[in-house]
């Protein structure tokens, strides 16, 4: 029986044995993850000669002699091939569950094939690793199964890609990012990557991790937040109107303004109760300007006032969505306006003459 292969060591190192075993099946729900596995046997196989490639994607009403006659077929010009057959729903059906037993079977003790097949399929639930065919796929093909990277696995996960590219952070920053990705393995690939392509290998700040996280599409929305922590309420009218003209989704002006807004509640909260409030701006991911104007804003706006910022930001959330809210305007990029300047133009804000009749 084929020992099971490690994902990662796979992906890592997928030229290192000398000849490839005539059936892979790769199993999980990490797409991500499944994706760099498949790639990795790809590269190996065109290293090992197989330059042919074709690709079957099978459900349960699908034909499956054609797998059967993709495996049997010899090339005119002795091509040797890689069949992938993509198994999307994880259920072949009675017909396919026969075929792929078979194949199974026919794999055992196979040296140097002609023909290499990957079956990649989602997670097997119990009641289907039970099946004749599962239990065939375990006991005769290299069985690759991708893990599952949880939320509390997560941060780990970001260090050890970023230790792939000779960078790191620190554990904050690490929970900063998972928090960013809101657990997205992809998106959190992505940013690790710029990382690398944006900074040199050793140490990166958290305050540069925080610009190129942020740095996506036109993510001038956190300028706005800034803006706004800064009391600097001409800019917040600028930057608010330019997000506008250019056509930048409201909802996500909201979110980054009102998680903001709301994060700044709970420190107000928490200083006004005695507590621990630079321990709580840890757990909340404030790190280096964005700590220090944090600071700022709460030494400026008043404690009971942002009780009822968030609750204007609950109300800017409901006109986004099309509903009246009584003594709100009808325009929610104006309301926005006045959610943002709430903060900004608050006692202490430059300039706020004009504008501070607005802020509320």
């Amino acid at each position: 029986m084929p020992q099971p292969i490690e994902a990662d060591r796979l992906i890592q190192s997928p030229q290192q044995a000398a000849t490839l075993a005539p059936l892979y099946c790769v199993t999980g729900d990490e797409a991500l993850l499944v994706t760099e596995a498949l790639d990795a046997l790809r590269a190996a196989a065109r290293q090992k000669g197989y330059t042919e490639r074709r690709t079957l994607v099978m459900d349960a009403r699908s034909d499956w002699g054609a797998v059967a006659a993709e495996t049997q077929s010899v090339s005119l010009f002795g091509e040797r091939k890689l069949l992938e057959i993509k198994l999307l729903s994880g259920k072949p059906g009675k017909t396919g569950g026969e075929t792929l037993a078979q194949l199974a079977e026919a794999s055992r003790g196979q040296a140097d094939p002609d023909t290499v097949v990957v079956l990649s399929l989602p997670r097997l639930d119990r009641a289907t690793r039970e099946s004749k065919w599962a239990g065939a796929l375990a006991a005769h093909a290299a069985f690759v199964e991708v893990p599952t990277i949880d939320r509390s696995r997560l941060p780990g996960w970001i260090a050890q890609r970023l230790a792939r590219q000779n960078q790191s952070v620190d554990a904050a920053t690490q929970q900063w990012i998972a928090d960013k990705v809101e657990g997205n393995l992809l998106a959190a690939h992505q940013e690790i990557m710029k990382l690398g392509l944006l900074y040199p290998e050793g140490p990166i700040a958290a305050e540069d991790v925080e610009r190129a996280v942020m740095n996506v599409a036109r993510y001038d929305v956190f300028g706005l937040r800034d803006a706004m922590l800064a009391g600097d309420a001409p800019r917040v009218v600028r930057m608010l109107e330019g997000l506008r003209a250019e056509g930048e989704a409201l909802p996500l002006v909201l979110w980054a303004v009102g998680e903001e807004i709301r994060s700044l509640a709970r420190l107000a909260e928490a200083r006004a109760g005695g507590q621990d409030v630079n321990g709580l701006m840890r757990r909340l991911r404030f790190f280096g300007n964005h700590e220090r104007l944090a600071l700022q804003a709460l030494s400026r706006v008043p404690a009971q006032a942002w009780p009822l910022a968030v609750q204007h930001a609950h109300d800017v959330d409901r006109l986004v969505k099309g509903l009246k809210v009584p003594g709100r305007l009808a325009d929610p990029w104006e309301e926005m306006l006045r959610l943002a300047l709430r903060v900004a133009a608050a006692s202490g804000a430059r300039q706020p003459g004009k504008i501070l009749k607005n802020a509320y």
